[in-house]
């Protein structure tokens, strides 16, 4: 069977040249099943309504890999306290603290780190710089989570304004 790839990006999308963006054409330029939908009011995002669209969605694509970015991740740990059926990847980019304190997206913290993840691989990637997270809090939640944990260096959000477009590390993980 082949992949069934969800890609869910975080606060404010992640539109060209983003690598979701960049990751989700290489998959469709080999046929592959790809969907990479823009999630409700991207730029004043509400938990609830993120909770129910991915929930639908997840229902209605059935994909077997998820790949998050920034808040999805937050976004992805609340839909695993909800019953969602068990994907075989997820692979977690740049998770924002669980502890997050920012107005506009204040309806997903705090957040619990679930005790179920709903997947049989996690991996979980983070930079040493990245302005939205500590490596000591990143590093308990891939123990928490029973992850394989990634570290780069100076990679700051790992988005396109710290130069993340086309990224050969995140093509191997899914392709």
């Amino acid at each position: 069977m082949s992949n069934r790839v969800l890609i869910l990006h975080g606060w404010g999308g992640s539109d060209y040249p983003h690598w979701q963006s960049e990751l989700a054409s290489e998959i469709a330029k080999d046929y592959g099943t790809v969907s990479f939908p823009l999630l409700d009011n991207c730029h004043f995002p509400s938990k609830n309504r993120w909770v129910k669209q991915v929930k639908a969605i997840l229902e209605e694509f059935k994909p077997n890999i998820v790949v998050c970015h920034s808040l999805a991740n937050t976004l992805w740990f609340w839909l695993s306290q909800e019953n969602i059926a068990e994907i075989n990847k997820l692979i977690m980019v740049s998770p924002p603290s669980l502890k997050t304190e920012e107005e506009t997206i204040k309806t997903f913290f705090p957040c619990k780190i679930p005790k179920k993840i709903y997947a049989k691989e996690v991996h979980l990637i983070v930079s040493n710089n990245d302005p939205w997270i500590e490596l000591d809090e990143a590093e308990n939640i891939a123990k928490t989570i029973d992850a394989k944990y990634t570290v780069i260096e100076n990679g700051g959000h790992i988005n396109a304004d710290s130069g993340y477009g086309k990224w050969e590390l995140i093509e191997e993980l899914v392709l």
